[in-house]
């Protein structure tokens, strides 16, 4: 018998945990959430979480229906040269979004992004802290700046927008010009850019 009526394995029992995770998700944010609380929302033990998900980032990425989980992502763009960050970060995301099953998944993710508030907390905690700015902390980048337009949180902020305001108009919108263009056509021109927000000179 389960103890004090715990669910048993199964897939009942992660979707449970799915569920009781997107709403620790929604309420707590990504830092405030933890195993063991979506465990308690779930009704198993903490074990059985970890027995189906290899951490809260893998969690978090089944939640949002992300097609690669954000650690994995992280280590992938952190071990770039720091001169091809910019590059090697519009690639990755590309490479994640861009095939016919990751195009849907994004324009799902914004669609409902747009219509409820707990999904765009979410989705920004997921592009500007667990990607931008763990890649940022992972290459432990000097930021001595005072709050403000030069400060690391509004670089990555600037970078974030790059690349979701690339992803709608590449993949939900659909404009000619980015919805065709080749991968390696967007990494020359948006690569640049996100290198000069992250990594900035002097």
């Amino acid at each position: 018998m389960s103890p004090r009526g715990r669910r048993p394995g199964g897939e009942d029992t992660r979707a449970a945990i799915i569920t009781a995770a997107r709403s620790e998700f929604a309420q707590r944010g990504y830092d405030g959430t933890s195993m063991r609380a979506v465990a308690r929302g779930a009704g198993v033990d903490p074990r059985m979480v970890h027995h189906y998900f290899d951490g809260k980032s893998a969690l978090f990425a089944e939640v949002l229906a992300l097609p690669a989980d954000p650690a994995v992502l992280v280590e992938r763009i952190a071990a770039a040269p720091r001169a091809q960050l910019g590059e090697t970060l519009a690639r990755v995301f590309l490479s994640v979004w861009d095939t016919p099953e990751g195009r849907q998944r994004f324009a799902a993710m914004f669609a409902a992004a747009a219509a409820q508030e707990e999904h765009a907390r979410m989705v920004r905690e997921f592009v500007g802290h667990e990607i931008l700015r763990r890649v940022v902390e992972t290459l432990q980048v000097d930021d001595e700046r005072p709050a403000g337009a030069g400060s690391l949180e509004v670089r990555v902020a600037l970078g974030a927008a790059q690349l979701i305001g690339m992803g709608v108009l590449r993949y939900v919108v659909r404009v000619p010009a980015l919805a065709d263009a080749s991968v390696d056509e967007i990494v020359a021109v948006l690569g640049p850019t996100l290198q000069a927000h992250l990594l900035p000179e002097g």
